[in-house]
């Protein structure tokens, strides 16, 4: 969707650096919330990625990478009935909290989880699946070469690695909104993508290539365009204000005062202008899918 963290999630931009960036800063529990809203709204779409995998097989072992509070790790459960999976993070309160979501949906038996550091040099033993699974969670990586060299390694032969990464963080607002500072969710993007150039070069990298020099086979690629309405949604609302909160964290320094001002209208759940109220919402953004072979 993670994913913006601690180390190593996966999904509304997720993981493995404590850069200031949109999903870093801030607690746990405030990135585990915009985890979950992603997965939330975007389901649809990752069922969509999911259908469309280039599996000669259905996978009996998955390991998700970067699994944040579980987005991934439940659509492939769904997708795969008979799969178990290995979900891995370096999160313990994201963990959790997928623990959690798994005994309240009955999964218990087919999920485990790992907590990692997937920049240290020897990964823990995940065994040997058919299917790796890394949702906004590779462009955190130190060294995303060596990363996709231990995932080479870490499948079957013939096995699938899908990897899902984020055109940029969601937009939601209209370009004229709001009214006293228009184009000021263009501007807050502005500053967390410079800041995301500093720290997490990788976001938005071409992958195929990488993919190729780390010995795996490139057999599908495709962009998911996202635009879901807030009147197809109900979450949106809440969803835009988890994530603008995220950002603000990013972008205040950068910001000047009237422009500061207007996001913090926006963000004050209880007032008039909250974002959460505006019925002129809607969620734009891509999710980028590579699918390799071993």
């Amino acid at each position: 969707m993670s994913h913006p963290h601690t180390p190593a999630h996966g999904h509304a931009e997720h993981q493995q650096h404590p850069h200031p960036h949109p999903h870093s800063g801030g607690d746990d529990a405030e990135q585990a919330e915009v985890l979950d809203l992603d997965a939330e709204v975007l389901a649809g779409h990752l069922a969509a990625i999911t259908d469309w995998l280039p599996l000669d097989a259905e996978p009996q072992q998955i390991v998700d990478l970067g699994a944040g509070t579980g987005a991934g790790t439940f659509a492939l459960l769904r997708r795969f009935p008979a799969a178990r999976v290995t979900a891995v993070d370096a999160s313990p309160g994201h963990l959790l909290r997928l623990r959690e979501k798994a005994a309240a949906l009955g999964l218990d038996d087919r999920i485990s989880t790992v907590q990692a550091d997937l920049d240290a040099a020897d990964w823990p033993d995940l065994g040997t699946p058919d299917l790796v699974w890394a949702s906004a969670s590779m462009h955190h990586m130190a060294d995303p070469g060596r990363a996709l060299v231990q995932v080479r390694e870490l499948l079957r032969g013939g096995g699938l690695f899908a990897l899902v990464e984020l055109a940029g963080f969601p937009r939601f607002l209209p370009a004229d909104a709001p009214a006293d500072r228009p184009g000021l969710e263009e501007r807050c993007h502005a500053a967390t993508d410079r800041l995301h150039a500093e720290h997490v070069p990788h976001r938005g990298a071409d992958w195929g290539p990488l993919l190729t020099a780390a010995g795996l086979t490139v057999t599908g690629e495709r962009t998911v365009e996202v635009d879901i309405d807030a009147t197809e949604h109900p979450s949106v609302g809440r969803y835009a204000l988890a994530t603008l909160r995220r950002i603000r964290t990013a972008a205040a320094e950068h910001l000047d005062p009237a422009d500061l001002a207007a996001l913090d209208r926006l963000l004050d759940a209880d007032g008039p202008g909250s974002v959460a109220l505006r019925e002129d919402l809607a969620v734009r953004t891509q999710r980028q899918v590579w699918a390799a072979h071993r």
